[in-house]
Parts: C-alpha cells; sequence; structure tokens
C-alpha cells in the first residue's frame, strides 16, 4: 500500500501549478515542520504576485514575519505592495474572532468578514488567492467539528467568490483519535500537497481522489 500511495504523488514547478488550478480550488497541506510548509507558502505567494494577483494571508504573527523575511530575501518590495493592497496581511486570531459565537463559525458573520476581505483584494480588478490558517488554530485548540464546519464554509465562498484557498495545519496535531475528522478535511479540499516539502520552486502533490483513510504525509 505505501508504494502505491508513493506513485500517487505527482510533481510539478510550482509557478505551473498554482497558475493551473481552478479558481475555486481549495488545496490543503498537513506539514511536518515550519520550513516544509514556509516552503510552500513562499512558493504559492511568489507565483501569485508575478502573476499579478492580490494575495491575501491570514496567519499566524509568527508565520507572517517569517514569510516577510523570505520575501526580503527576494527583494521585494514588500512595503509598495502593501500600500497597493497586491499583498494583504491579516491576524488569524483577530479574523478568526469577528465571526466565532459560542465556540461555533457563524456562516452569516463569516460571509460578512470574508466577503469584506475579497472586495479589499479584487478592487483593483485583480485575481485573488488566499492563504487561511484559522482552521489550524481551531484544530489545535480541540474544536474538530467546528474545524470541519469552518472548511465547509470556506468552500462555499470559494465557489461564490472565485478565488483559490490554501491552508494548512501541522501534522502533530493529527493524532489517531482524530483521524476521522482528518478524513472529512482532506475530501474538502481538491488537492493535497506533500507535508515534507522541500522546495518552493517544484511542488509535490496528489488529489483527493487518490487519497486512502488517514493522514499522509
Amino acid at each position: 500500500m505505501k508504494d502505491k500511495e508513493e506513485r500517487n504523488w505527482q510533481v510539478a514547478d510550482t509557478k505551473v501549478f498554482w497558475g493551473e488550478i481552478a479558481p475555486t480550488d481549495h488545496i490543503l497541506q498537513i506539514y511536518e515542520n515550519e520550513e516544509s510548509f514556509l516552503c510552500t507558502l513562499e512558493g504559492f505567494v511568489l507565483s501569485g504576485l508575478e502573476a499579478g494577483e492580490c494575495v491575501v494571508l491570514i496567519a499566524t504573527p509568527a508565520h507572517i514575519n517569517a514569510l516577510r523575511d523570505r520575501l526580503s530575501q527576494k527583494e521585494l518590495a514588500i512595503v509598495d505592495l502593501m500600500a497597493d493592497d497586491q499583498l494583504i496581511f491579516l491576524d488569524a486570531e483577530e479574523t478568526l474572532f469577528k465571526f466565532m459565537v459560542n465556540g461555533w463559525p457563524d456562516a452569516m458573520l463569516f460571509d460578512q468578514t470574508i466577503s469584506a476581505i475579497v472586495k479589499r483584494a479584487t478592487n483593483r480588478n485583480r485575481s485573488l488567492r488566499a492563504f487561511g490558517e484559522m482552521v489550524a488554530l481551531l484544530w489545535a485548540k480541540g474544536e474538530k467539528s467546528a474545524t470541519v464546519h469552518l472548511e465547509i464554509l470556506w468552500n462555499r465562498i470559494c465557489e461564490m467568490q472565485h478565488f483559490c484557498l490554501f491552508c494548512a495545519y501541522p501534522s502533530n496535531g493529527f493524532t489517531q483519535e482524530a483521524n476521522l475528522s482528518a478524513d472529512t478535511i482532506c475530501c474538502a479540499h481538491a488537492k493535497m500537497i506533500s507535508g515534507d516539502q522541500k522546495s518552493s520552486t517544484n511542488i509535490f502533490y496528489k488529489s483527493v481522489s487518490q487519497q486512502q483513510s488517514g493522514v499522509v504525509t
């Protein structure tokens, strides 16, 4: 079974991968370590900026700062990109707070919150791609059902607003007891990126339809 799963992984140039996904695709990574995640996020952001898209990142301050350091090494004019709303950084915890009611994502408040972000991001007639880490925060708090519900809300608004979404979870949050919810989370996505990603120029991925039960990293 392991050999079969390994054969299911495909490799693509990062620009090609992110350039060919559908506008409504929802992409998942369950990552082994911070370096793996940041490599994937860097490729996601760079390919979007190079394509003239607006890139929205709803992430933790630590990940925002780490990404900014990586982008600075590429000599990108981060301040100018932010001033032009081509690169938008939002705090994941603060954004999550806007639509959580009694520990549950309120659908109406979620739609209002994300629609306002989409309106800002597309105000200059750019296509949009977004990274969201709010699901990972909920999952880390043990709110498994709320996390699955939030993924479903994301799917719906991606289809309505026509933008692609990338989200990521650390693999250490997936225990044996969490496998059922993990399978549900995987099924809410179009493609899954390797959790052991080591390059920002290549993407190792598989479609969700190729996934076996359990979490594969």
